[in-house]
């Protein structure tokens, strides 16, 4: 249930509560909340301040060398973020796990501590989501902000079984895939396997056998 804001002393974490535009973000610019991660959709924000361990991390490395390497070995302009926040003013707001601009037409954001402006510099293909607290959220809510930010593919990873949900999002709504869209040729199992492998082997292992996957 979404509830009115309170005041700033006592703001719920972790869940939806409803916020005008200017409420959040005199919120998210407060010192008390720079360590936290937050989203806004159409009159509702959720600030994010459980911590994040281990598992959570791990899963968010596997991901990003297995985009990277994907992208080197098939020649596909990729650029990668790690919790940047995007940002539709006004009426959206995303702080995801890893976001990939890909595609020959990157435009990159400038280096800045700023938000990323979506009006003028787009949003980024792929997004993910590290779900190992927060499944049921990242495959609700926070899909539906992704689907109206407008990215093409949402991936949602669930840490206790190492499985990926692969969302392609096209015409406001979107459908699960497994295959990736936005990074045509890249098998979702394929993913899921280098997460299941780094739960025992090391880095340099897992990249040897994405090398020998990749270059195939």
């Amino acid at each position: 249930m979404v509830s009115a804001v309170p005041t700033p002393k006592n703001i719920p974490t972790d869940t939806w509560v409803q916020a005008t535009w200017d409420e959040y973000i005199a919120l998210v610019d407060s010192p008390a909340y720079e360590k936290a991660r937050c989203y806004y959709d159409s009159g509702e924000m959720r600030i994010e301040m459980a911590p994040l361990g281990p598992s959570h991390a791990r899963d968010n490395a596997i991901l990003s060398k297995v985009v990277s390497l994907f992208a080197t070995f098939k020649m596909i302009r990729a650029a990668e973020y790690i919790n940047c926040t995007f940002r539709k003013s006004g009426l959206r707001d995303s702080q995801p796990d890893l976001a990939f601009y890909l595609g020959k037409d990157i435009r990159f954001p400038p280096r800045n501590n700023e938000p990323v402006n979506v009006d003028t510099y787009k949003v980024p293909q792929l997004v993910i989501e590290i779900a190992s607290t927060s499944l049921s959220e990242d495959l609700g809510s926070k899909r539906l902000l992704f689907e109206r930010l407008g990215v093409s593919e949402y991936w949602v990873i669930n840490v206790a079984i190492s499985k990926v949900i692969a969302f392609s999002v096209a015409d406001g709504g979107s459908a699960e895939i497994r295959r990736s869209k936005a990074l045509p040729g890249l098998a979702i199992e394929t993913v899921e396997e280098a997460l299941q492998r780094s739960r025992s082997d090391d880095d340099g292992a897992i990249n040897r056998w994405l090398i020998e996957q990749f270059s195939q």
